[in-house]
């Protein structure tokens, strides 16, 4: 790989580490709250402990809580088997 390319990565990663750094601090103190009403009352400890995934997840993060948007809900078949509505039975007059 050249080094100019190296750098360039190297940078980028950097960048985008220290944006995500700044914007977990605000996002543990305030926005965590906004995007999921239970968190609200989250301890030092679960903030500390959701800090580096928020660095990480920093773009997907800042999107949801400018857009305001509820958490996701989970969708397994289980949940799924609970919204339709019930089959009729078989045979039955």
């Amino acid at each position: 790989m050249p080094e100019p390319l190296a750098q360039a990565l190297v940078a980028a990663g950097l960048l985008y580490a220290g944006i995500g750094a700044v914007f977990a601090v605000a996002f543990v103190i305030w926005g965590v709250g906004r995007i999921d009403g239970q968190a609200r009352q989250g301890t030092v400890g679960f903030r500390l402990a959701i800090f580096p995934a928020s660095a990480a997840l920093w773009p997907l993060l800042a999107w949801r809580w400018a857009k305001g948007l509820p958490p996701p809900e989970e969708r397994n078949a289980h949940r799924d088997r609970a919204r339709r509505p019930p089959a009729p039975e078989e045979g039955a007059r």
